[in-house]
């Protein structure tokens, strides 16, 4: 009975309302990295947080419910007793969770909608899952311990994708889960078969349905994106027409990025970001960021 304990309802499904989303990754390093991301955030913020995402490694070794407890519940008091929080499994985190089984601390601290509760399409585990918060539909992969197999070759988690975008009509589509499809942060997305994986199996049918945003961790980098569509390989691969807009997406200089179409549209573009500094930063795999990425921040 306080002012701090309270939670606000989303709002239906396809309405129109302003969102402030605070997204954080690789942030479980219990220390005053986290803390001084936190409350820099605070700072900034005038408003309230609608929604928080968390893109995975919440939770630094191993993902111990110990580790959780002084890597989240003691560090995000602020925001914990009013603001829902909405996480993806990282690798640190599967250290001592088990996705196909849906058992570990990870699972056994988050109450995930495996049913469809949150106006996605059921997918029947907590391993991924999506929601709906007004006209944004939220979609989460895991690219740890579930297989990531196109539907073709059998991979249930990407036959559920296709059905759960199928089931949308939402304005935007936003997809998070932890291995960047671009990076060359502390991780290369070029020679790990997470990030591989993820950038050849789950991002044609994302861009076939119109993903808008696409938020990872793992690199211990802030990596933005420039709007770009249909780059599947490596990053000698990329054509200069798969980027369609080089500008900065800032509204004051260059000029937001814009799509054709209101709404779900194949192949308008996507903005991939990569998000893993919010507790550390760390070496770097290339002097030159990937070709896709339109800024790139290694340090504090």
């Amino acid at each position: 009975e306080d002012t701090e304990h309270y939670f606000r309802t989303s709002p239906l499904s396809g309405t129109d309302s302003h969102t402030r989303i605070w997204i954080i990754g690789d942030s479980g390093t219990a220390d005053a990295n986290a803390q001084a991301v936190k409350n820099s955030y605070l700072s900034h913020n005038n408003a309230e947080t609608n929604l928080w995402l968390m893109l995975g490694d919440n939770a630094y070794n191993d993902g111990t419910d110990q580790q959780y407890q002084t890597a989240v519940f003691d560090v995000y008091t602020e925001l914990l007793p009013n603001t829902v929080l909405w996480p993806t499994l990282g690798n640190h985190d599967g250290h001592t969770s088990n996705s196909m089984s849906e058992t570990g601390p990870y699972y056994d601290i988050f109450s995930l909608p495996k049913d469809g509760g949150s106006g996605g399409f059921p997918s029947g585990t907590e391993a991924y899952y999506s929601f709906d918060y007004g006209n944004i539909h939220f979609i989460c992969l895991n690219s740890y311990d579930i297989d990531r197999s196109k539907p073709e070759n059998g991979g249930v988690m990407l036959t559920w994708l296709e059905d759960d975008l199928l089931n949308t009509n939402a304005k935007w589509v936003i997809a998070f889960w932890h291995h960047p499809p671009y990076s060359k942060g502390s991780h290369d997305s070029d020679g790990e078969s997470n990030l591989i994986e993820m950038r050849e199996n789950a991002l044609p049918i994302l861009e076939s349905f119109g993903v808008d945003l696409v938020l990872s961790g793992h690199s211990h980098s802030y990596e933005r994106s420039f709007l770009i569509d249909g780059h599947y390989g490596d990053s000698n691969s990329l054509d200069q027409s798969m980027i369609l807009d080089s500008g900065d997406g800032k509204a004051d200089v260059d000029g937001a990025y814009e799509k054709q179409t209101p709404g779900i549209a194949p192949h308008e573009g996507a903005v991939y970001v990569v998000a893993g500094s919010s507790g550390k930063t760390s070496g770097l795999q290339s002097d030159a960021p990937h070709p896709v990425i339109r800024f790139r921040y290694t340090g504090y």
